[in-house]
C-alpha cells in the first residue's frame, strides 16, 4: 500500500472514530467547546443538534465568514457532521440549497440525522471524496472548505474539482492549518504522527 493510500485510510479511520465516539480521546481537537474556541457563537451552537456540534472537527468558522447570499447553491467540501452545512442552510434560506460532501459514512449519518432534527429541507449530504465531487459542472455559487487540504495529498485534484463545479463568478472560502516551517525529512513521510 502506498503512502497516499495509507494516509487516506488513516484519515478515514480517525474521522469516522470521531463520529462514532466523539467523547473519546482523539489526536486532534473535537466538539462543541472546540467550535466555540474557533469563534462559533454559543447562541448559534445552542440552535444546532448535538449530532453536528459534538463531532465538529474543522479548523475555523468558515460558514460564518463566508458571504452566502440568500438563494445561493452552497457546497461544503469535507462537511463532516454537518455543522457548517446547517449554518449555511440557514443563511441561504428556503430558496437556496446546501450540498455537503464527505467520504466518511459515519460522519454523514450524523449530518443527516442533524438535518432531520432541524427540519432543514434545503440541505443534502452525499458520500464522495473531495477529488471526485458528485456534482455537475458550473453548478455551485459558494463553496466552503474547512480544513481538508492538510489531510489529502491529492490537493491539485481537489482544486481542479472545485474549479469544475463553480459557476462563473462563484467564490470558494477555505480555512486551513499550515506549517510555519518545513518538516524534518524523517517526519515528512511518516504517517504515525500525522495528527500530532
Amino acid at each position: 500500500m502506498d503512502l497516499s493510500t495509507q494516509l487516506r485510510d488513516g484519515v478515514y479511520k480517525a474521522y469516522s472514530a470521531v463520529a462514532e465516539t466523539p467523547q473519546s480521546e482523539h489526536p486532534f481537537a473535537v466538539g462543541r467547546e472546540f467550535a466555540e474556541r474557533l469563534g462559533y457563537p454559543t447562541e448559534l451552537l445552542n440552535q444546532l443538534p448535538s449530532e453536528s456540534t459534538e463531532a465538529f472537527t474543522g479548523v475555523s468558522n468558515v460558514s460564518l465568514f463566508a458571504d452566502i447570499p440568500a438563494g445561493s447553491i452552497v457546497l461544503d467540501v469535507g462537511c463532516g457532521a454537518g455543522l457548517d452545512s446547517l449554518i449555511a442552510a440557514q443563511r441561504t434560506g428556503d430558496m437556496g440549497k446546501v450540498i455537503g460532501v464527505d467520504f466518511s459514512e459515519p460522519m454523514l449519518i450524523r449530518a443527516r440525522t442533524a438535518a432531520i432534527k432541524m427540519m432543514a429541507t434545503n440541505v443534502e449530504f452525499r458520500q464522495s471524496s473531495a477529488e471526485s465531487l458528485p456534482l455537475e459542472d458550473a453548478s455551485i455559487d459558494v463553496a466552503m472548505v474547512n480544513g481538508i487540504f492538510n489531510l489529502n495529498p491529492a490537493r491539485e485534484k481537489i482544486f481542479q474539482e472545485l474549479a469544475r463545479v463553480m459557476k462563473t463568478g462563484g467564490v470558494v472560502y477555505s480555512a486551513e492549518m499550515i506549517l510555519r516551517e518545513p518538516l524534518p525529512p524523517e517526519e515528512l513521510n511518516n504517517n504515525d504522527n500525522w495528527f500530532a
